[in-house]
């Protein structure tokens, strides 16, 4: 018997792999699920790296526009501020102290619907603005002396008077008829204030219209009655970018006030 016997003198085959297609989700389904996911994401990096605000007054005109003259959209890092405290000249987003005035009352939807709708537009910063959420300008921080005004008009700082190129309409000064020393003092007028540690003293740069932490003693002498400065702890983000609408793109500016000092 040979060592063959029993073996087919056919050749040994091998089995083809079956191709298998995979069923696609229609797109009705997937659809679905890509927003959820874009969603998702958007909320993860809105929670803890970077937001949208919708600016909620024209406290800061020219430089932000508020919502009577179309609402700007900005990005806040919420990052930045991890490795270091804010610095005079940033502009801040901010939770206001419970004792400080509202700057936006928008009246919130009463549906439940409503309400869904501005929870989700609110991710991605097209909601109306929160009316604790403030946007303003670092004048002074902890263990700094702000008060306003030098001969001039400006806001000083520790015994330096403050070049500020971005304001909008300054209430009025007229040295010698209308400014500290008169008997009506101008409202431009207010302190000297200490900043308390951990805490920031900040403004609008329309200073004509901002209720910011000079506000309630504008025109009187001494700070006792201020609103006063915030906690650093309140900061939200350093305001960054003008990401809607389109024509109005760009960087926020943040010139450093203690330059040459």
């Amino acid at each position: 018997m040979s060592d063959s016997e029993g073996e087919s003198d056919e050749p040994v085959g091998t089995d083809e792999p079956v191709a298998r297609t995979k069923k696609k989700r229609p797109f009705w389904v997937e659809l679905p699920i890509l927003i959820v996911i874009a969603f998702g994401l958007t909320f993860l990096i809105q929670t803890f790296i970077a937001k949208v605000y919708y600016v909620p007054s024209g406290s800061m005109e020219q430089t932000l526009h508020g919502v009577s003259s179309g609402g700007d959209r900005i990005l806040a890092n919420k990052i930045v501020y991890d490795f270091g405290d804010p610095e005079p000249g940033d502009v801040v987003v901010f939770s206001g102290p419970p004792t400080w005035a509202p700057e936006a009352r928008i009246p919130g939807p009463s549906s439940w619907f409503g309400q869904v709708v501005q929870s989700l537009g609110s991710v991605v910063g097209i909601a109306p603005p929160n009316e604790k959420d403030y946007v303003k300008r670092v004048i002074a921080t902890g263990g700094q002396t702000v008060m306003c005004c030098d001969g001039a008009g400006n806001v000083v700082v520790d015994g330096h008077s403050l070049d500020e190129p971005y304001i909008y309409e300054p209430l009025e000064f007229i040295p010698g008829e209308l400014d500290c020393t008169t008997t009506q003092m101008s409202r431009r007028c207010f302190g000297p204030v200490t900043v308390p540690d951990g805490e920031l003293w900040v403004m609008g740069d329309h200073r004509s219209d901002s209720a910011d932490s000079s506000y309630q003693c504008q025109g009187l002498p001494g700070g006792a009655q201020c609103q006063g400065p915030i906690p650093v702890d309140n900061v939200i983000g350093k305001a960054v970018f003008i990401v809607m609408p389109p024509s109005r793109w760009g960087t926020i500016s943040s010139p450093d006030l203690d330059a040459g000092w």
